[in-house]
């Protein structure tokens, strides 16, 4: 039995009289009454339908039929096979009424046709749905066949343009984000951390954070901050400079075993100025056994304790910083140098015990130390001795010097080191050859007698500093002079040694090419040496490059220096040979011009002749092509500073005509003001003098006296014409 469509609307029957609802009103039928027997079958049978179309009839039903007795409709699908297939839009079986029937020929409701078939005998009746409203009247082609329209197709070509959005930062690699901000300063680093998320997970990333060095923003990034690089480099960390951190003094303290479990790699540690406590040091130090080098200078904490935790672990270092650690003495630096066999640099300033000769004796049995920072120390003349010689040496008795092997020692400071004599310095002759840094300012008990073998047997000293040494005499000049390292010596201080002059200083300044600074400030020199001075540095050549500062003097409070000397070395600075300077174009040019018959009348010319006309044209010189390759920059009377660093600025930027002003109006300056003298006498003289020049300037011939100052020109006293003009 087929299912009841409650939907199904009855077919409107054909006009007849017997029937109720062939009224010109239509009246909607009324219920029939209830019947028995065959005709409740029959009843029954209406209600029921397989399908939503029915066959519609084009005839009225025969009267003798006893369906049409009741006004129910025929389910004739039901009772036989349709041949037709329903076409709708949505497949509904709701809304399809009728079948495959010949058009009427009188017309029906509107709307009650939606469209034909493709031969235009068929019609498809769309039936108004109560429930959900009225249905569209067209049927829509499916949408794989259905044309696009000219909006939808630019619609669709501006998706297909559209790129797609790519996580440029999300998708790439974290070794590649790792290489583009190991280019950024910490700071930047820090100020990319805020960013992102992302960002801020790689700007923290411990492989970004090898080297730790505050120099440059110690004073301004806070101690959390600080800490939380620390945490983040961890294990990564071999460059540790903490250098004038103090702020980190509490965290520090509160935290340091968090600090060295993680930091455990570090090989450059410098802890200078930072005010850290002991045990938090002495931690540090126990747990990193890779150190190689170590800065604790200035540190009140640091004792003998951290020299005793160095040598027990720390094996591996090669440089020690400890100078002015007050509470460190040469007992624990012995520790340190008897552990510790690649030892190379020792900078140990202001420690107690050098006057005791078991730290020299075990530094020459080591013999590994390269750099050795001793100053202000109680070092004597034994321990250096010892130092350099050993204990008990044997003698060379045609020389009368120790045969040992001889120093690696590259830098040796000794300056302020008040007990030294020249009985202890002259040790170091013949066994220090590979010296290149002396210091030995301070030392004012040492004559030439030590300095000149010395400086005769280091080849290659590069940086000399006697300062302070009264004793010193220019026979030690004269030596450095024809010493072997005289062509490489760059560094000389002879400061306040005010035996010291002329003969020696011109020696070595000619001697001597590639100085490169030179403090002789309080000494007896005077203007030839500046003169001999801006002489050399000159010789050194010219380019097409701005200048550079090759050579840098320091010579105040020298009485014998006048602002001749110092004007000698800025017209030096300035100053381009005649070979280099450019030579003006030709000045004269020849201008034909055509002269017109009239002018050619009046000025007796033959008719239509052309008169050449030869004018001047004078053009400026162009600027220099070439400048020095090195200049002088001077440190004189303060006095006359201030006109030295403007004139130097100039000639460093290139402007060699407006250096040339300022000397030469300097130079009138100076020259003005010896003249005018204390009295003021010479201001007179010099105004009388100006007005005789003004004067014997503007006159012309006798009978045309002070022409000039009425804008006339002075003529030639030849008499002829000028064949110019």
């Amino acid at each position: 039995m087929a299912t009841v469509d409650p939907e199904i609307v009855p077919f409107p029957e054909a006009p007849n009289s017997a029937s109720p609802s062939s009224s010109a009103d239509q009246i909607p039928l009324e219920q029939p009454q209830k019947v028995k027997g065959r005709h409740k079958l029959l009843q029954s049978l209406q209600r029921f339908s397989s399908s939503p179309s029915l066959t519609r009839r084009n005839r009225s039903r025969s009267a003798s039929t006893t369906y049409g007795r009741n006004g129910a409709s025929l389910s004739c699908v039901s009772l036989s096979q349709s041949t037709y297939a329903p076409c709708s839009s949505n497949g509904s079986a709701t809304q399809l009424y009728g079948g495959l029937n010949i058009r009427p020929t009188t017309p029906g409701p509107t709307g009650s046709y939606a469209a034909d078939d493709q031969e235009g005998n068929a019609r498809i009746r769309f039936v108004a749905d109560t429930i959900n409203g009225p249905q569209s009247k067209k049927i829509a082609l499916p949408t794989e066949v259905r044309p696009g329209s000219r909006s939808g197709m630019l619609e669709d070509a501006a998706v297909v343009a559209k790129p797609e959005k790519f996580d440029f930062w999300g998708k790439m690699p974290n070794e590649l984000g790792m290489l583009i901000f190991s280019y950024l300063t910490p700071k930047e680093v820090i100020r990319c951390s805020t960013v992102c998320k992302w960002w801020h997970k790689m700007c923290y990333d411990g492989q970004l954070w090898t080297v730790v060095d505050t120099t440059d923003y110690y004073s301004d990034i806070p101690s959390d901050a600080l800490m939380k690089l620390i945490m983040s480099g961890g294990p990564f960390i071999k460059d540790l400079n903490l250098r004038g951190c103090v702020q980190l003094r509490e965290k520090w303290e509160s935290e340091s075993e968090e600090i060295t479990a993680v930091c455990r790699n570090v090989v450059n540690f410098s802890l200078e100025g930072s005010r850290m406590e002991k045990s938090a040091i002495h931690c540090f130090l126990g747990r990193n056994q890779r150190l190689q080098y170590v800065n604790l200078s200035g540190l009140d904490s640091v004792t003998n304790g951290a020299m005793k935790i160095i040598a027990k672990s720390c094996h591996q270092l090669r440089t020690l910083n400890v100078s002015w650690c007050t509470n460190v003495t040469v007992s624990g630096l012995k520790r340190v140098v008897k552990a510790c066999p690649i030892l190379t640099d020792l900078l140990a300033s202001e420690i107690k015990g050098f006057d005791e000769v078991e730290l020299p004796s075990e530094l020459f049995k080591r013999n590994t130390l390269e750099r050795l920072d001793i100053s202000r120390t109680d070092i004597t003349d034994e321990s250096l001795k010892v130092l350099m010689h050993g204990v008990d040496p044997e003698i060379d008795i045609l020389e009368d010097r120790a045969i040992v092997p001889p120093r690696r020692l590259k830098h040796l400071d000794l300056h302020q080191c008040s007990e030294l004599t020249d009985g202890g310095v002259k040790s170091l002759a013949h066994n220090v050859p590979n010296l290149i840094v002396l210091q030995l300012a301070g030392c004012t008990d040492l004559t030439d007698d030590s300095i000149i073998p010395v400086i005769q047997t280091v080849p290659h000293l590069v940086h000399l500093e006697l300062e302070e040494l009264e004793r010193l005499s220019n026979r030690s000049l004269l030596e450095l002079a024809k010493s072997p390292c005289a062509p490489f010596i760059e560094h000389l201080n002879v400061s306040s040694c005010e035996s010291l002059s002329d003969p020696g200083m011109l020696q070595v300044m000619k001697s001597c090419p590639s100085l490169r600074f030179v403090e002789m400030d309080n000494t007896r020199i005077s203007d030839l040496t500046l003169s001999e001075a801006s002489y050399r540095v000159r010789k050194r050549g010219y380019d097409e490059n701005v200048p550079q500062i090759g050579l840098r003097i320091v010579a105040f409070d020298c009485p014998n220096i006048t602002w001749v000397g110092v004007r000698d070395i800025l017209a030096g600075n300035a100053y381009i040979p005649r070979q280099y300077k450019v030579s003006a174009p030709d000045a004269i040019s020849v201008v034909t011009q055509t002269v017109n018959a009239s002018r050619t009348s009046v000025l007796g010319s033959g008719s239509g002749a052309s008169t050449p006309m030869i004018t001047s044209s004078i053009t400026p010189p162009p600027p220099p092509t070439v400048y020095p390759n090195h200049i002088i920059q001077l440190k004189c009377f303060y006095a006359w500073q201030a006109t030295v660093d403007e004139h130097t600025k100039r000639v460093l930027r290139g402007d060699l005509a407006a250096a040339n002003r300022l000397e030469k109006k300097w130079f009138d300056y100076m020259v003005a003001t010896e003249e005018a003298g204390i009295g003021g006498a010479g201001a007179r003289r010099r105004r009388r003098r100006a007005r005789e020049a003004e004067r014997i300037y503007n006159d012309d011939d006798a009978g045309e006296p002070y022409l000039g100052l009425l804008g006339g020109r002075r003529r030639a006293r030849s008499g002829g014409s000028c064949a110019v003009m």
